[in-house]
């Protein structure tokens, strides 16, 4: 997590400080000038024995090994507050992983990864996951991670809630990556953008001849996570008749593929997502009562970020950093190109922050972010206003298209398919519409989000 002031220029994210133990002085320099070139802070040292006096006095919790396999550092994995370890070993192979995972390693790396690899390793296990990952400078998002931490540990469902774009995914990877089932993958499924004939399929799999062009068997989302997560993204778009058959794999802890004859048990710990009230959609006949509390075990709404002002100024570094095009050198801000960041309301979130970012690189010459640079998105209603007279007619067209899907999807009470019918496009279409809208921060009622839902 990070720990920066928020006016801090370009030091918002905490670095990631990191004991490097390496027998090849060569090798070594190489790897520490990864980890330094990704803002890690390094202490070099050529022992565990070493290692060992640094984390006596306090040091970092992080060690990685540049080592061969055989290097023997069980003893930091015995120590009461036993540090990370990150095992890089380049002529290592899967017995030599398998025994560092015993030991107490909590990953372990060879030849096959790059410098990338190793550094997104160390900050996912600083705690700091990918830049603008899990930034929680706010005291609300504190609150709100310590939750997150107390439930990775317990083997429960969690409900993530919030607005589009407050960052719902970064949350379901943050309680996978602290959780038992740390070691195991991570599968996210965006119940929003597939198809609801397809849906089925994706999550239970199918096998071969199960539909036309089902050429061989394929495992489904709740396969490829065993002993995993997996992420229902938005669960709330789930097809009634589907949600019936979720519950059973759920009840049941077993799955069985499209014309399957026999099922498979699954052990995965689901996490699901949702922008709606999921509750107020029980009540009204689209969602299961008994699929949600199902689902509802351990509820985690996460707040907008105008409600968490102090993470603002780290995201937005954050962002800085992730899309300019010298990461090591990246332009500041202003104070007043700051105080305007903390003043607007973000009614896209996470989202829209990141596009704004990414606009003000593209305006900036020099190495300083200006107010002028920064080019913020139309309030959320402002399409149902007159679009101003100097306006290219394409934004009129647009703004009037939008006002009519929102129109209609009111009057058909969020039904995406009788909205689709009424206005004469495929179902289809309106959801990559619906998508659009989503990306330029519009309030699109009863709809699901998206990337950071």
């Amino acid at each position: 997590m990070n720990h920066a002031g928020p006016e801090s220029e370009g030091e918002a994210l905490t670095q990631a400080k990191v004991i490097l133990i390496a027998e090849d002085p060569a090798l070594g320099r190489r790897c520490r000038r990864a980890l330094e070139a990704g803002d890690c802070l390094v202490h070099a040292v050529d022992s565990p024995e070493q290692a060992l006096r640094l984390l006596d006095r306090g040091e970092p919790g992080v060690v990685v090994i540049h080592a061969a396999p055989e290097l023997d550092w069980r003893a930091l994995a015995q120590r009461t507050a036993p540090p990370r370890v990150i095992v890089y070993a380049p002529d290592g192979g899967m017995r030599d992983a398998v025994r560092a995972i015993r030991e107490g390693a909590v990953d372990f790396l060879t030849a096959r990864d790059d410098d990338m690899a190793l550094l997104n390793s160390v900050r996912r296990h600083a705690g700091q996951g990918e830049p603008a990952g899990l930034v929680s400078e706010d005291p609300l998002t504190r609150e709100t991670t310590a939750l997150a931490l107390r439930v990775a540990e317990r083997p429960v469902t969690v409900m993530l809630s919030g607005e589009s774009g407050t960052g719902k995914e970064v949350f379901a990877r943050f309680i996978h990556e602290h959780s038992p089932r740390a070691g195991g993958p991570f599968v996210a499924v965006n119940c929003a953008a597939i198809p609801e004939h397809m849906l089925e399929a994706v999550l239970f799999g199918f096998e071969k001849g199960a539909f036309t062009g089902a050429h061989r068997a394929h495992s489904g989302k709740f396969e490829q996570a065993q002993g995993g997560t997996l992420l229902l993204d938005e669960v709330s778009e789930i097809d009634p008749g589907l949600q019936a058959k979720l519950l059973r794999v759920l009840q049941e802890r077993e799955v069985e593929r499209l014309c399957g004859m026999t099922p498979t048990p699954v052990d995965v710990r689901v996490i699901a997502t949702t922008n709606r009230d999921l509750r107020g959609e029980v009540q009204a006949g689209r969602f299961r009562e008994d699929l949600y509390y199902r689902l509802h075990v351990f509820p985690l709404v996460l707040p907008a970020l105008r409600e968490r002002p102090g993470d603002i100024p780290p995201l937005a570094d954050a962002f800085v950093r992730r899309h300019c095009m010298d990461p090591v050198n990246p332009p500041g801000f202003s104070p007043e190109a700051r105080r305007r960041l903390r003043g607007h309301r973000w009614p896209g979130n996470v989202r829209e922050l990141e596009n704004v970012i990414q606009r003000a690189l593209v305006l900036c010459d020099g190495d300083r972010l200006e107010a002028e640079h920064l080019r913020f998105d139309p309030v959320p209603g402002a399409a149902s206003a007159a679009a101003p007279a100097d306006a290219p007619l394409e934004e009129h067209v647009r703004d009037r298209e939008q006002r009519l899907i929102i129109e209609m999807l009111q009057r058909k009470n969020g039904s995406r398919k009788d909205a689709a019918e009424q206005l004469g496009i495929s179902v289809r279409t309106l959801r990559y519409k619906l998508q659009r809208m989503r990306e330029q921060g519009l309030d699109v009622p009863g709809v699901a989000g998206a990337e950071y839902a």
